[in-house]
Order: structure tokens, then C-alpha cells, then sequence
């Protein structure tokens, strides 16, 4: 068995082999480029649909890597990513502006948060009103709302009778 590190690695030489983007990968597949990035650095898992424009748009992919790319990921990540600048960053605005983001959901929404799992995520590049380049993240997630816990409702409590 293979570790994470190892077949991402690999993973990500193909990418580099091919040229690409991961924007131009996302645009030949029908993903995000985030969530390419998702499958190559074994964050997501490879849905049997989107095996062929894969294969297609990195075509050095072998059977080997599209089924450890189809298996149950390892969703983790290394604590000292941190460390890395432009993930420091990210990480600090959403702290800085995680408060009124919060606030904002429950007002138009109501109690309840963002889904990381019914979730898009996208970076683009555009370029600001002065001209200069600008990043654009999106992040797309379906509401899930709280829900008042009534142990009448509480499946797990039911009686069968």
C-alpha cells in the first residue's frame, strides 16, 4: 500500500508532465480548479462519471493512480501548512471577517452554517478597478440549519413496538 504523500506526489508530476493549469484541467473536466486540486492532492474522490475527461485532459494518469484516486480519501492536512504565507493568509481573513460572515449568515438565513460538504470552491483572477490583479475565492455552500433537538424526534429514542 502506497502512502498519501507517495501518490500525491505522483499525482501532482503528472499534472507538471501535462503543462496544464489547474484551471485548464477544471475547464476539459467540468470541475472547479479547486476541486481538482481536491483529487490530485487526494483531498476528493475520483466519481467513476468523471474517470474519461480525466483521463483525457492528463492522459499519463495510470489505472494504478485512477484507483487509488477513486478510493476513500485521507481528508487531513499537515498542522504546519500554516506556515506557508499565502495559506496563513487565508487563514487569517477568514478569522479577521469570520465573525460578521457568521453574523450575516444568521440574519439572511437564520441559525445555521455553511456546508463544507454540499460545497464549490473556486479561485479566478480578475483584475481590480486600478488595474492591478486580484484573487477572487468562492466559496458556494448549501445552508444547513440548526435544528432544535426534540428527543420525540430523536430516531435513535423511538420505541418499536
Amino acid at each position: 500500500m502506497e502512502n498519501k504523500a507517495s501518490v500525491v506526489n505522483r499525482l501532482l508530476a503528472v499534472k507538471q508532465k501535462s503543462g496544464k493549469s489547474y484551471t485548464e484541467i477544471a475547464e476539459e473536466t467540468g470541475l472547479t480548479n479547486v476541486y481538482v486540486g481536491q483529487l490530485l492532492r487526494r483531498q476528493a474522490q475520483l466519481k467513476p462519471s468523471t474517470v474519461p475527461k480525466l483521463r483525457a485532459s492528463l492522459p499519463d494518469l495510470t489505472d494504478d493512480l485512477i484507483q487509488e484516486m477513486m478510493s476513500h480519501p485521507m481528508r487531513s492536512y499537515d498542522p504546519e501548512i500554516i506556515r506557508e504565507p499565502s495559506i496563513y493568509r487565508f487563514n487569517e481573513a477568514v478569522m479577521h471577517f469570520g465573525e460578521s460572515i457568521k453574523d450575516i449568515i444568521n440574519e439572511e438565513f437564520g441559525d445555521g452554517i455553511m456546508s463544507a460538504i454540499d460545497f464549490y470552491c473556486s479561485v479566478d483572477k480578475i483584475k481590480g478597478v486600478d488595474g492591478k490583479d486580484r484573487v477572487v475565492v468562492t466559496f458556494d455552500g448549501k445552508y444547513l440549519p440548526h435544528s432544535e433537538m426534540v428527543s420525540e424526534s430523536m430516531v435513535s429514542r423511538i420505541k418499536l413496538q
